[in-house]
C-alpha cells in the first residue's frame, strides 16, 4: 500500500469534511389530515393518517385525561 509522502494540511482536511454540511435536506410534504410535515409517501408521525385514512391509530395520553378528572 503507497503511503502519503506529506501531511495533509487541517485546511485540506476542513475542506475535505465541510462536504458533509452541504447535503439537501429530505423533501417533505403537508399531512392532508393535521398539517405536520412528513416525508412524502409515508404515514403521518404525528396522527398515523396516510391518503385521508387512518393507518395507525395513536394513543392518547391518560395523564392529560387524568389530570382533568382531578380538576372537577
Amino acid at each position: 500500500m503507497p503511503n502519503p509522502k506529506r501531511k495533509h494540511t487541517p485546511h485540506r482536511r476542513d475542506c475535505r469534511r465541510s462536504a458533509n454540511s452541504k447535503l439537501n435536506i429530505p423533501n417533505t410534504g403537508k399531512c392532508s389530515n393535521c398539517g405536520a410535515a412528513k416525508m412524502p409517501h409515508r404515514v403521518c408521525p404525528v396522527c398515523g393518517f396516510y391518503n385521508s385514512k387512518l393507518i395507525i391509530a395513536k394513543k392518547i395520553k391518560k395523564v392529560a385525561q387524568s389530570n382533568t378528572e382531578q380538576e372537577g
